[in-house]
């Protein structure tokens, strides 16, 4: 039997080519493409404008790899978590976030991950493989939808912070990005767009050589080597000072602010020394920090730091002049927080 295509993986050019190898006049191309993303059909009998005779031709050669939400989860604070499962069968969780000012899409970029960070519980899944554009894509769609239906409002913001490493899937990353922005997909600012990295020095440095518009955030966590190797194995291959040039480089080509991301663990990192030792990484490029307050993870080695030496923390952190905000957990009665997602049945295995 014929392999079909992945009709999705095709830009225009290409499918106008395929089109043509079956037959077709090249308009019929424009109209697929035109059904796929600006309609978001996820069926060829959704694509009532072409002939039934060439809806079945069309089906006889390529296929949809459509995202399927399997479950859905909502949490007290109104946070939804979603399981989507892909074509292959494999499970990856992507977060509506609601808030009184945005709705915010948080979504993944591998099926697990394979960073191994010390605090995350998608660090224990092995990497399977990278996501599709399409696949990351389907996710922001399908979670818009799901905020219009549950809260009557469109997703506000997007960020790449849920299963994966962002950078590692560059590409398709990217690709997905160019999708949402386009104003044959979503339409959104790339303003609107966070992506977040564990910190890969080369991989940042060509996010500003290839001149994103998109917001950039570093998962930090710590500001000592020492301490920053033991929660995060990257970091020895990436260190500090390197990361540092890096973010200076990212800042100065593309004219932003980076976002420092903090996780504040419980007598390991939240300390006034460890403070300081942050205002000595963020001094030389402009930047802002979120201090994320933790959420355990089964059998967790680390746990949430004490809410009075989270505002002293940040408190020292204004008074040297930093732009500072103190993230609060969404959705953790449904593990649906940051550091949380995970396939829990891949967990147990």
């Amino acid at each position: 039997m014929k392999k079909k295509i992945d009709i999705r993986q095709l830009s225009l050019e290409s499918l106008t080519d395929e089109i043509a190898k079956l037959g077709e006049k090249p308009y019929r191309a424009q109209q697929i493409h035109d059904w796929l993303w600006k309609k978001r059909a996820i069926s060829f009998d959704q694509m009532t404008n072409l002939s039934k005779s060439f809806r079945t031709l069309i089906e006889e050669n390529f296929i949809i790899n459509a995202l399927v939400l399997s479950e859905a989860q909502i949490s007290k604070d109104r946070t939804i978590k979603n399981a989507f499962l892909l074509a292959d069968d494999a499970v990856i969780e992507g977060v509506l976030i609601p808030t009184k000012k945005r709705m915010t899409a948080c979504v993944s970029v591998q099926v697990g991950c394979s960073l191994d960070c010390a605090f995350c519980a998608t660090g224990r899944l092995k990497r399977i493989r990278n996501l599709n554009a399409d696949e990351i894509y389907d996710q922001v769609v399908m979670i818009n939808d799901q905020s219009k239906k549950e809260y009557n409002l469109p997703i506000s913001n997007i960020v790449y912070m849920g299963m994966g490493e962002p950078l590692l899937n560059y590409s398709n990353v990217l690709k997905s990005v160019e999708r949402i922005t386009s104003k044959n997909g979503l339409g959104m600012s790339p303003k609107r767009i966070t992506i977040s990295t564990a910190g890969i020095q080369k991989k940042i440095i060509r996010l500003a050589d290839d001149g994103v518009k998109f917001n950039l955030a570093l998962s930090l966590h710590a500001a000592n080597d020492e301490k920053r190797n033991k929660i995060m194995p990257i970091n020895e291959s990436n260190s500090l000072g390197a990361l540092k040039d890096a973010m200076i480089y990212f800042s100065e080509k593309t004219g932003t602010r980076p976002t420092l991301e903090y996780i504040i663990f419980k007598d390991f990192n939240d300390e006034i020394i460890d403070a300081e030792e942050l205002v000595q990484f963020v001094k030389s490029f402009p930047s802002k920090v979120n201090i994320i307050e933790y959420n355990s993870i089964d059998n967790g080695k680390y746990q949430q730091a004490d809410p009075i030496k989270v505002d002293a923390f940040a408190d020292y952190l204004e008074s040297k002049n930093v732009i500072v905000n103190i993230r609060r957990s969404r959705g953790k009665d449904i593990d649906a927080a940051c550091g949380q997602l995970a396939n829990k049945n891949e967990l147990a295995n």
